[in-house]
């Protein structure tokens, strides 16, 4: 038997391209930092997108749209992201790109709709009397099946509920101990059970279980205060477009949990503008009874100039619908033709009368000094070493090349490194890594004195 050390219990996470982004880096004035919360630079596009974010929590900004401009490569994407963690996770944040449209099974305007929907919260608050607690014990009690035969059922679950004023046992009813099953529940879970209709939930592992594994799926929350049974505000979010899902396959009741409970099922009809404005209604309803609150997130468009003089069209009339979400788009193109049209040219590839309706903010290509501390911070994000002048030469092909390029040739810089068999990637790791791997300009060159010889 081969016994090996624990080196240590350090959980590896996923680098993705905006991992280093934590929010707009503003200070509580509204004024940017040059360097803060993994950005860099973009002050002004920065302090614009704050007042967005102000603007959206105050519900003051729906039905309007945000326009980032700039060249590729300079942070037009990360703002938006930014926004998103500016607000939290309970504002819904629903990213596309423009491609995303074209599909040869579902129309281009059904396609922007059902993402226009996903950014739209419906946040229900609801009084409840409900029994929460630990579980301590899940015994299910059998009893001779009525209907004769060897085979017996489950009369009732006793279930024991801890809190940290004391402990309660109940004795449940054998639908709800299905409930628990589908939940799947076990001893140690945090729960709460809705006294009216006997629904489980489970809220998450008792704090008390966490232990110091590599990879957890659980989510550990703390044991519940009061009493085992009490009076408890439960918050449902759900989208619109989940609300339209729920009613486009056979239902029983009207209201939310029974729309919510068909979500499951599995026979589906066509979601219609009909049935669109009948939720809306019923949204309405909800939300002048003061039992829901309309929460509009943000839908952000990327490569907004892909989209055709149709989608646009339908874009204009959706920002004016009474029901619609704070849309951010995004381009990179200058002046060029519309797409759907022969010779109609536009900034950006936008219609005029769209733009109108926009807050344009401009983002602005980043400087060597920039481009540096931006390839350090990127550099530790993905944990690698590297030497002060390996970050100097990265920042010049930054420079010459681009940004994006510059933080691609860092990951292939540390293979060469450690091939040499080094921790530290130096000069020459980056100088190799970009003869191995050309930049766009470099490959555009090279076809245009060999184009010949392609086909």
């Amino acid at each position: 038997m081969q016994i090996e050390e624990v080196k240590g219990a350090n959980k590896e996470q996923r680098v993705a391209t905006h991992s280093h982004i934590r929010g707009l880096g503003l200070k509580p004035d509204g004024t940017a930092d040059p360097v803060a919360a993994g950005f860099v630079g973009q002050e002004s596009a920065r302090e614009a997108a704050g007042i967005v974010a102000d603007l959206i929590r105050s519900k003051r900004f729906a039905g309007r749209a945000v326009l980032l401009a700039g060249a590729p490569g300079t942070g037009k994407t990360a703002i938006a992201y930014a926004i998103s963690q500016e607000l939290g996770p309970r504002v819904p944040f629903c990213p596309m790109t423009g491609s995303e449209v074209y599909s040869s099974e579902v129309k281009k305007t059904e396609v922007l709709m059902e993402n226009f929907r996903r950014a739209i919260s419906l946040r229900v608050k609801e009084i409840k009397e409900v029994y929460e607690g630990e579980v301590t014990e899940i015994t299910p009690e059998e009893a001779e099946n009525p209907l004769g035969g060897y085979s017996k059922t489950v009369s009732n679950v006793v279930i024991g509920l801890k809190t940290a004023k004391g402990t309660k046992q109940l004795r449940l009813d054998p639908s709800i101990y299905e409930s628990l099953l589908k939940e799947k529940v076990s001893t140690g879970d945090v729960i709460y059970i809705e006294a009216n209709t006997g629904s489980v939930k489970r809220v998450g592992r008792s704090d008390a279980y966490a232990t110091e594994y590599d990879l957890e799926a659980d989510e550990y929350v703390p044991l519940p205060k009061g009493d085992v049974h009490k009076k408890r505000e439960v918050i449902q979010d759900v989208t619109l477009h989940d609300l339209d899902v729920a009613n486009a396959r056979p239902q029983g009741g009207q209201d939310i949990v029974s729309m919510m409970s068909q979500l499951m099922k599995p026979r589906k009809t066509e979601i219609t503008d009909k049935m669109r404005a009948e939720i809306n209604k019923a949204v309405n309803k909800y939300v002048e009874q003061g039992t829901a609150e309309l929460v509009p997130g943000v839908l952000f468009l990327d490569e907004v100039h892909m989209l055709d003089i149709e989608c646009f069209t339908y874009l204009n009339r959706a920002l004016e619908s009474d029901i619609s979400p704070i849309v951010v788009l995004a381009s990179n193109r200058g002046m060029c033709t519309i797409r759907g049209t022969e010779d109609m040219r536009a900034p950006h590839g936008i219609p005029r009368d769209l733009l109108d309706r926009m807050l344009i903010v401009r983002t602005v290509p980043y400087t060597k000094s920039e481009i540096q501390i931006i390839l350090d911070i990127r550099a530790k994000t993905e944990g690698l070493n590297l030497a002060p002048a390996a970050l100097e030469y990265a920042a010049e092909v930054g420079v010459k090349s681009s940004l994006r390029y510059a933080i691609q040739l860092l990951t292939p810089a540390n293979v060469m490194a450690q091939i040499s068999g080094r921790e530290e990637i130096l000069k020459d790791d980056m100088a190799e890594a970009g003869e191995l791997f050309f930049d766009a300009k470099k490959s555009v060159a090279i076809l245009q004195t060999s184009g010949s010889s392609f086909l």
